[in-house]
């Protein structure tokens, strides 16, 4: 993706956040006066405003969203804020404050909260305005009123989109390759297509290299039914605009559910369990091996960008182009053993802690095998749209280790799709569970 480029709502929306929550809570210790009063108020005010925020699509706010839309998501909230403000001291007893003081504290968080989000939202667009970052390089597929309205919203500066090239389908021949291969070589972000320009082959063709390749593909509709499958739909000014897939994963809420859920387990791994078994078994696989405890190895992660993904060593010879196979002569007699465990795993705890690996997701592919399968396995790229994990609902299906064939492989990826269109905190748990009790029992493909 090209250096200006970027989506920065998964690191700025975290922080909102934050900082909502920091304004809501300093102000509440200036008007209740008992200590323990104050901390049950931020116990309660952080749990409600994280659900209600979420419920409410209070932080939903994208480029092109008008400062209309915000200031009606700003209203919802603190009518909600009200009443939850409200309710707490009328359960809560101890301490009683004058309705003047609520209402005051009420209106003062809601210009902080309001001007710290109209600051933020104008600040942004005279940043991609001035500064030029924070493009989307798109391309337009279609010649008609519609692509037209679209243009000229993206000729506002301050929405941080670069029209590349439009594609005419009416008036001359345009081949979709010609369009696949422009895409590529001018490093494009988006896909706009008009599905009345555009035919059912031509846009599953764009739908496969999109979802192969990593690119954002969105549809201008017209009344034909041609998509079946379920879409998100969103108005760009008064352009209806349609996406092909909605990831949990990109709610910032969910992101930051699962990174605290990521970072407890990875440290209660790393401190009780890691250290002391990392000098047990470098001891035992020096003996064996003569080499070191950790083998690492570079694997694609998030955005297929490559990582080292680290494990304990469990074979002699390693061949990074050769998968372990069923009996292989390179595995050593501890090496057996940490593998039908999964004990050689551990180590990705770092990867973790590092923020280049997840708990649970789509296991990482060493770089060969990334590029050997996404030119064979249709969407098989879908799997680098969140980070890689040290388990997941494919390998706990029955889809781990070698890939024998075709269909272990195929499955596995209609498996990690599944995962990523589905996620939840409960199903992390779940696989989490079912990877121990796997482990304990042994797993046929833990070779």
């Amino acid at each position: 993706m090209n250096s200006s480029s970027g989506k920065y709502s998964f690191v700025i929306r975290p922080i909102l956040y934050v900082l909502d929550l920091l304004i809501i809570l300093s102000l509440a210790q200036i008007f209740i006066s008992t200590s323990r009063g104050y901390f049950i108020f931020c116990f309660y005010m952080i749990a409600s405003w994280l659900i209600t925020a979420m419920g409410l699509d209070f932080y939903k706010v994208y480029r092109f969203t008008p400062l209309t839309r915000i200031g009606y998501l700003l209203l919802k909230q603190f009518v909600v804020f009200t009443m939850l403000v409200f309710a707490f001291f009328g359960f809560y007893k101890e301490y009683n404050p004058a309705f003047i003081v609520l209402a005051k504290y009420i209106m003062l968080c809601f210009g902080g909260v309001g001007l710290l989000r109209i600051i933020l939202f104008i600040l942004l667009k005279k940043y991609r305005i001035l500064i030029r970052r924070n493009i989307r390089r798109v391309v337009i597929l279609g010649e008609n009123p519609k692509t037209q309205r679209l243009k000229d919203f993206f000729s506002n500066p301050e929405y941080g989109y670069q029209i590349i090239c439009a594609f005419d389908f009416k008036s001359k021949h345009t081949d979709i390759e010609e369009v696949i291969e422009f895409i590529i070589n001018e490093d494009i972000d988006e896909i706009y297509c008009s599905i009345a320009e555009l035919k059912n082959t031509e846009i599953s063709r764009m739908v496969d290299f999109a979802e192969n390749n990593l690119k954002t593909i969105k549809f201008l509709p017209d009344n034909k039914e041609i998509l079946s499958r379920k879409l998100n739909y969103q108005y760009y000014g008064i352009t209806p605009i349609l996406s092909l897939r909605t990831i949990p994963l990109d709610t910032p809420l969910n992101a930051f559910l699962k990174r605290a859920l990521d970072i407890t387990i990875s440290l209660l791994v790393i401190v009780g369990v890691l250290w002391w078994l990392t000098i047990i078994l470098s001891i035992i696989i020096y003996r064996q091996s003569g080499l070191t405890v950790f083998f690492k190895q570079k694997r694609s992660g998030l955005d297929n960008k490559p990582f080292y993904c680290y494990k304990y060593r469990s074979m002699a010879q390693v061949d990074s182009t050769k998968q372990v196979e069923k009996n292989d002569q390179r595995v050593t007699k501890i090496g057996r053993f940490i593998r039908k465990t999964s004990i050689d795993e551990l180590p990705q705890f770092i990867n973790v802690l590092k923020g280049e690996m997840s708990t649970v997701g789509p296991r990482p592919h060493p770089l060969y095998q990334t590029d050997f399968y996404h030119l064979r396995v249709d969407r098989f790229m879908i799997r680098h749209l969140i980070k890689p994990g040290i388990t997941g609902l494919a390998q706990v299906s029955g889809y781990r280790g070698e890939v024998a064939n075709e269909m272990d492989i195929k499955n596995r990826v209609r498996f990690d799709i599944f995962y990523i269109e589905n996620w939840s905190i409960l199903m992390d748990l779940r696989i989490m569970l079912k990877t121990i009790i796997n482990a304990i029992q042994g797993e046929e493909k833990a070779y």
